[in-house]
């Protein structure tokens, strides 16, 4: 049965109202095929990227759970979820929260950069879900300030990002210790590779797996092209001209290294763009700050790396600028998630170097869907287009030529090619003078 409504996931009135209220009322992909398993208590294997309604895929069944069956009363969190950030782990929260508005449900982060006592209460008062990242919580845990005894649910975020970051140890030992567990949920971007397989196979039992690559509607709501640059100072160019643009209301430039986020951070702000960044070696009060002057509007352009955009959730991101392409499919589909989210339209926009190119096809096989070029008429590249090798398209002359060649083929005449013929071509040769003395008669 394909589930097209919330209303028909036997939800409680009090989900259903908090969904209604944040204009939910039909599930995404990854929501209709991993609430239904998991409600039914069954562990679950999801591949599905950001920007495809997870975090809600994985928090309603267990928040129906906790509903469904109170604790009598007050104790140690009955779900916990590990997020492989900071930045993660308060969006999973506050989501929970939302969802949760109309219940009398207790939630609770436990993260890093936080003061010891500013997590205290999670430990003295009653908790029924916590939401941590791992390095803090193994800290409480070895302290013996945690207790695991009592969660039901183990749900795992962004695991590939968790075993990218080396957490694997740790949360087999966070599993070891909530073993009495009944339930255990995995949501990662992909499930390619033999890691995340093999780490998924030792943490769940008989699991169902649900996967939602962003469905081609839902890829459509995002408008995708690319311009060609010259060089860095072209591409610099074109960055600036596009970042001035009316529409250009909230965008997230992405780049490869951290190097570049302070250099390009500069070259905007003295070209009068005024912007935040995010890299991975940021202190957490300035990564908030950050964020925070996007989302209230203080700034309109956020310059980031992969590493430090992951996890983070921005509302209304008008466009999502490459100024440096992705390394593979999978990260271009992550960052161009963060625009055209909720039913919105959005815009990704590839900044392409002639080194570019064979990436860009590799990323437009992986979409199923070229990316097709558009020019600034005042910023047009001098530089011809690469060619065939480059591009893996064919010139018009090369396909000329092909054509020729296979009209020469149809009119030679045929040669029939007999095995007697054939059959001795590339053996070696007997030294001449040399007797075979191995096929006497006998």
């Amino acid at each position: 049965m394909t589930v097209t409504t919330f209303s028909e996931l036997e939800l409680d009135e009090c989900l259903l109202e908090a969904l209604q209220s944040k204009g939910f009322t039909r599930p995404t992909a990854i929501q209709a095929a991993a609430i239904p398993p998991a409600l039914e208590g069954r562990d679950v294997l999801g591949s599905a990227p950001t920007g495809t309604g997870k975090t809600a895929a994985y928090l309603l069944p267990v928040l129906q759970h906790l509903i469904d069956f109170p604790r009598k009363k007050s104790g140690p969190p009955r779900i916990l979820i590990l997020t492989p950030t900071r930045e993660l782990a308060v969006q999973v929260a506050e989501h929970a929260r939302e969802l949760a508005a109309n219940t009398h449900l207790d939630i609770a982060t436990i993260t890093g950069g936080v003061a010891y006592m500013n997590h205290a209460e999670v430990f003295s008062e009653n908790q029924d879900i916590v939401v941590a990242t791992t390095g803090r919580l193994m800290q409480y845990i070895k302290e013996e300030n945690f207790d695991c005894r009592a969660v039901e649910t183990l749900i795992l975020d962004e695991a590939d990002r968790m075993l990218e970051l080396g957490f694997a140890q740790d949360i087999e030992h966070i599993a070891g210790e909530t073993r009495w567990r009944k339930q255990t949920m995995l949501f990662s971007a992909t499930l390619e590779g033999d890691a995340i397989k093999d780490f998924a196979e030792r943490l769940l039992e008989d699991p169902a797996e649900v996967s939602a690559t962003p469905s081609t509607r839902e890829r459509k709501k995002i408008h995708q092209w690319y311009y060609r640059a010259d060089n860095f100072e072209h591409k610099l160019e074109l960055l600036k001209h596009l970042l001035k643009q009316d529409d250009t209301t909230r965008t997230i430039v992405f780049v490869r290294k951290r190097e570049r986020v302070h250099e390009l951070a500069d070259q905007l702000r003295s070209a009068g763009i005024n912007n935040c960044y995010l890299e991975g070696e940021m202190a957490q009060v300035k990564r908030t700050e950050g964020i925070k002057r996007l989302t209230e509007g203080r700034v309109n352009v956020l310059i980031a790396t992969d590493v430090a955009a992951r996890g983070i959730d921005i509302p209304d991101v008008s466009h999502v600028i490459n100024f440096d392409m992705p390394r593979s499919g999978d990260i271009y589909l992550h960052r161009i998630g963060r625009t055209g989210r909720a039913g919105r339209k959005g815009i990704a926009i590839s900044l392409v170097e002639a080194h570019d190119y064979l990436l860009l096809m590799k990323i437009g096989r992986y979409v199923e869907e070229p990316l097709k070029a558009r020019v600034i008429s005042e910023l047009r590249p001098t530089t011809r287009p690469p060619n065939e090798k480059m591009t893996g398209k064919p010139s018009k002359k090369v396909l000329a030529k092909r054509e020729e060649k296979k009209k020469a083929e149809k009119e030679k005449p045929r040669v029939k090619n007999r095995h007697r013929d054939a059959k001795n071509i590339g053996k070696r040769r007997k030294p001449s003078g040399s007797t075979d003395t191995s096929a006497k008669e006998e």
